[in-house]
């Protein structure tokens, strides 16, 4: 919530006497006895996640009877493998629900200000918002930055705090020259738009080397003397004043803090697919979220935009190293923003988030093509920071960031294994057997495991609606209670057939990286666009002959509980063009959204940043007066 200025300021931060003003020491609030509490919250998620991954395997190993050749010893462990990272999604859940009841006692100090810092500027530092391109549509970049500008300027009228900067390391001479058009319109618009535009200064690199990061690098060097505070942006994002401004307020009472990420949720789109996405990120994320806020404590990790970051600190302890070997995992980093976040632990600044300061947007691809098209780039950036791990310095926690994302890519291939290897144990023996995760077996040690099992994937999604569902307001925010259940039933269902294609895809992605595949990274498609069926069917071949071959498979086994137990997975590849085709249509988003389906807080109480958004992308800026 916004502060009004009609209301007295909140006190100040207390700043130590001795607090640096370039570098601080690397862990002296660790050593000042932060580290005991960090470490019994990290504990706290680390001793329950290891317990239950070890109970699981416990139960697996008596409820049926110990493996016997290479095939039932593989399904054993590939299960228990799965069951431990599932565990510690459950347990991660389970902390962010119990930490959001603690309230206030969890939160950090910083988070506790953000509630009351003044959303005003103060003139003791200068900002710039950058928003970094290559190749976009600059007409949706630029009208997002009006939106953004005549948000700063309801905030003050002044306008003098904070610089818009478009960084362009765009190639193509014409769509060059469109992003020049659009940077003179807003010029012409800024001199006709009133007090407090902020000013908006654009720059093309003449070479474009280091991608994003190099972009972000070549800012710092040339501007960056000019500015205290950056707050990066990318081509898809939106941030209200009053966020750009308290995030600068907080930068500037929190000395020892190099960057703080606020979260950003998806919005803006009206694809059947984004919009489900968009609902499942605003349902499922925030107990995570509340859960990373609190472990980490100041060793947070940066997401790459939607973040403030202080120039200085950026400047000289971020830049990236290449990586040795070759591509793919060796070369330029290609996700550079979690190995910026690290590096600036190294060197000593605090990295915060804010999971619930609001006033942030982002875009997300619209189609499961495209997203899959993306998940490809990052699972090969991900598996680069194999090579980042070993650095030296680095501090555990930022370890720990890296590896979850090495990680959370390479329990794909173990659960495509583990299916594949249940599913032919299965044929063979005519049970189910872990396949089954307990559920068909007998015994006080099968029954357990079932429960268990089930427990583990099921609390993350069950967690998440109880917590929205026992809060008037935010069950208001989903539409109220009977559209929050049937979107969360509808969206489950939907998951249950997507999973299995995303699933297949990535997996391979992570085992094509491996075998020496290279990704290019293209631009991001981020319009409503609707798939061709050609390019869904092209794009999922593997996905639909995998699912030929299941389908086939399962008819010659001769078990028609196994038939039954593994025919939704059959289905799900068969049918992947047909997942992609249909959810990419913006008139079935449109649809469900007037019948109450899928809706979030954008939605039902919408700011006017993204009203405004939404009406300049399909209206032209207003010609400037003459005279």
């Amino acid at each position: 919530m916004s502060s009004s200025p009609l209301l007295p300021e909140a006190p100040a931060l207390e700043i130590p006497a001795e607090a640096p003003s370039t570098r601080p020491s690397g862990l002296e609030a660790w050593q000042r006895g932060g580290r005991w509490a960090l470490l019994w919250r990290r504990l706290a998620l680390a001793v329950p996640t290891l317990a239950t991954g070890g109970l699981i395997a416990a139960l697996a190993f008596s409820a049926y009877e110990p493996p016997r050749g290479w095939l039932a010893g593989s399904v054993l462990a590939l299960f228990c493998l799965v069951m431990a990272w599932q565990s510690f999604v459950a347990w991660q859940y389970v902390y962010g629900l119990i930490a959001t009841l603690l309230g206030d006692r969890a939160l950090s100090v910083l988070e506790r200000r953000s509630s009351s810092v003044p959303t005003r500027a103060s003139g003791l530092s200068r900002t710039a918002a950058v928003v970094a391109i290559h190749a976009e549509d600059a007409v949706a970049v630029f009208a997002a930055l009006r939106v953004m500008a005549r948000s700063l300027a309801r905030e003050d009228r002044r306008g003098d705090d904070i610089d818009l900067f478009v960084l362009s390391d765009t190639r193509d001479g014409t769509i060059a020259a469109v992003e020049e058009h659009e940077f003179a319109r807003f010029e012409a618009w800024r001199r006709t738009a009133g007090p407090g535009i902020p000013r908006i200064r654009y720059r093309r690199r003449q070479e474009n080397t280091g991608r994003k990061a190099g972009n972000i690098a070549e800012f710092c060097a040339t501007y960056g003397a000019e500015y205290d505070f950056m707050i990066v942006l990318d081509a898809d994002s939106l941030m209200t004043g009053a966020a750009m401004r308290r995030l600068v307020r907080l930068m500037e009472e929190s000395p020892r803090v190099g960057l703080i990420q606020t979260v950003s949720y998806a919005a803006g789109r009206d694809t059947l697919f984004a919009r489900i996405q968009q609902f499942a990120v605003r349902l499922y994320a925030p107990l995570a979220l509340r859960c990373l806020e609190t472990w980490q404590g100041p060793d947070g990790s940066y997401w790459g935009h939607n973040a403030i970051i202080r120039v200085d600190a950026f400047a000289q302890n971020a830049q990236l190293p290449v990586l040795p070997g070759r591509a793919p995992l060796g070369g330029e980093i290609l996700c550079h923003d979690i190995v910026e976040g690290a590096f600036l632990r190294r060197s000593g600044w605090e990295v915060r988030l804010l999971p619930e300061m609001g006033g942030t947007w982002e875009e997300m691809p619209t189609n499961l093509v495209d997203l899959l098209g993306r998940e490809r780039r990052w699972c090969q950036g991900n598996l680069q920071h194999l090579r980042v791990l070993p650095m030296a310095g680095l501090l555990p926690a930022s370890r720990w960031h890296l590896l979850v994302g090495i990680l959370s890519y390479c329990v794909l291939p173990a659960w495509i294994a583990f299916l594949a290897a249940g599913t032919l144990l299965a044929a063979r023996t005519g049970e189910l057997g872990l396949l089954g995760y307990g559920l068909t077996g007998h015994g006080p040690a099968a029954l357990a495991l079932a429960a268990l099992t089930v427990a583990v994937l099921a609390l993350p999604k069950l967690l998440s609606l109880g917590h929205v569902l026992v809060s008037p307001e935010r069950r208001a925010a989903f539409g109220g209670t009977a559209s929050l259940l049937k979107s969360a039933a509808l969206e489950q269902l939907v998951w249950v057939i997507l999973w299995p294609v995303m699933t297949l895809f990535t997996a391979g992605a992570v085992i094509s990286t491996f075998f020496g595949r290279v990704v290019r990274w293209d631009v991001q498609v981020r319009d409503d666009r609707q798939v061709p069926w050609r390019e869904a069917i092209r794009l999922q071949a593997d996905a639909l002959i995998v699912g030929a071959v299941l389908a086939v498979g399962l008819v010659f086994a001769g078990d028609p509980w196994l038939a039954l137990w593994m025919a939704p997975l059959a289905f799900a590849l068969l049918t992947s063009p047909a997942q992609s085709v249909l959810t990419s249509r913006a008139d079935l988003g449109r649809r469900a959204r007037a019948h109450g389906l899928f809706l979030t807080a954008d939605d039902t109480a919408q700011a006017p940043e993204l009203a405004e958004l939404a009406q300049g992308r399909l209206a032209p800026v207003a010609a400037p007066r003459a005279g």
